[in-house]
């Protein structure tokens, strides 16, 4: 393995090192961007360490461009940032830390390169490149991160007992490194781990789930998810997911383990799509098993209801998780809340009603409604998984067809209920709210036509039932 540097990267890193020797300081490059260089990973950020101050190293850099970039400084940690068209750089003085049991943020004084790489959590992030003009390009690596790297093993540094129990944070970045690289944890490192896992509840949520994100982003997050239940972490950071685990069998009668079928969702979607909320949706749409799961004699296991329930838990897990509360939570709601919908248009005649009250429940979102229920069969029998695929292109099929006949998709009613109070002179009443529903529902019925004279003349015969008469004539 071999460091390959673009010639931007060899540019700015000799400027870099140009810029500290007018100092009189050492600069190294070091961290994720020497670690992913060496992966051939593709990377927009240089970390760039010096024996000295990086503040000043940082502006000493940016004056040797024409326009000056701007610089970002942070004094109260020591750091810069120079953006430049498209790669950022960030400039620190070395540095070492000591901790207090009771906190993740250490005292922090100068120190040397050893002193910066001793602190770095893992072996294959430990490394630095010399920026020196004598020496420029040699690869440091005291603890031969580069073998950790060609045996593909994510371990500590010092003694992991030492490294997580300063930052137990890096608990989860092994676990997330582990899954992004597809490397495995060393034995030693991952026992430390799961002995320390409650370490974890001083980290505050929002770091926790940055890991978790980038767990969701990866090509297998089963993966990760699978390390943090062995690992002992799920437990203390999720634990409502950790309920799906485990099968039951009672009268000869079992279900399935839905915590490995979960997972098993969530790597079938993440081989189609990158959206990390249809991967949240995957991870959570079974969410609520454990909780209406029912052995009903001479039946069998039902989770009657638990799309309904898991939608009503989804606001409260991206409360607890300090994911958004906007527009994504509402998506992972709706496909919570839908997920079986497609699935039982395949196991029966499909009506057009039945269509159209998809299409008008799921609207812009029914694309991503049907990727997650092709996700969803996770059947070993092949036979079962083929029949179920050819229902979805048949439900597909359908959908297409009654959407170019019926408009169906983020519907808007042709009679409003403004319309309906200014017809019949009323205010806002539950009169009001009787009629646009009879004209939803007989629109997604095909009782009538979803267009304005036909939902007129229906509203007119539901408003006499109810005694209401038009002040004036026809609108």
């Amino acid at each position: 393995m071999s460091i390959e540097l673009t010639a931007q990267e060899k540019d700015l890193l000799a400027i870099a090192g140009e810029a500290a020797a007018r100092l009189g300081i050492p600069a190294y490059a070091v961290g994720g961007f020497v670690r992913d260089k060496i992966l051939a990973r593709n990377t927009k950020d240089i970390d760039i360490v010096c024996i000295g101050d990086g503040l000043q190293l940082a502006t000493t850099f940016a004056n040797q461009f024409s326009p000056k970039p701007f610089v970002s400084l942070f004094k109260t940690y020591g750091t810069a940032q120079v953006k430049l068209t498209d790669i950022e750089i960030e400039f620190v003085g070395a540095r070492k830390e000591s901790y207090v049991r009771e906190s993740r943020n250490p005292t922090v004084e100068p120190g040397t390169l050893i002193d910066d790489q001793n602190r770095r959590d893992f072996t294959i992030n430990a490394m630095a490149i010399d920026l020196s003009v004598s020496n420029f390009g040699a690869l440091l690596d005291p603890f031969n991160g580069m073998e950790d790297l060609a045996l593909k093993i994510i371990r500590t540094p010092l003694s992991p007992d030492q490294t997580f129990d300063d930052d137990p944070l890096r608990m989860m970045r092994a676990i997330r490194f582990a899954t992004q690289l597809d490397f495995v944890i060393e034995e030693k490192t991952f026992k430390a781990i799961q002995q320390m896992a409650e370490r974890i509840k001083i980290v505050s949520q929002e770091r926790i789930t940055d890991e978790l994100q980038k767990i969701m982003k990866t090509k297998q997050p089963s993966k990760g998810w699978y390390l943090l239940k062995e690992a002992g972490l799920l437990a203390q950071i999720f634990p409502v997911l950790l309920k799906l685990e485990g099968a039951e069998t009672l009268d000869g009668i079992g279900h399935k383990d839905n915590f490995s079928h979960t997972l098993q969702v969530l790597d079938n979607l993440a081989a189609n799509t990158e959206d990390i909320w249809l991967r949240w949706a995957a991870l959570l749409h079974d969410i609520a098993k454990p909780n209406t799961k029912r052995f009903e004699p001479g039946f069998g296991w039902t989770f009657h209801g638990h799309e309904v329930v898991g939608a009503r838990m989804v606001p409260k897990l991206f409360t607890q998780l300090k994911l958004p509360l906007n527009e994504h939570m509402k998506l992972v709601q709706k496909l919570v809340a839908l997920h079986l919908r497609p699935i039982s248009l395949t196991k029966e005649n499909v009506t057009d009603s039945a269509i159209r009250r998809l299409l008008f429940d799921a609207g812009e979102d029914i694309e991503s409604l049907m990727v997650l229920c092709a996700a969803d069969i996770t059947s070993k029998n092949q036979n079962k998984v083929k029949r179920y695929l050819q229902g979805f292109e048949m439900v597909k099929a359908r959908i297409v067809e009654v959407e170019e006949k019926d408009q169906m998709r983020n519907w808007q009613p042709p009679i409003t209920g403004e319309m309906i109070m200014q017809i019949f002179n009323i205010t806002p009443s539950k009169q009001v709210g009787i009629i646009k529903d009879a004209i939803r529902e007989a629109i997604l019925d095909g009782i009538i036509p979803n267009e304005y004279d036909a939902a007129y003349t229906f509203m007119m015969a539901e408003a006499a039932k109810i005694g209401l008469h038009p002040a004036n004539k026809k609108a």
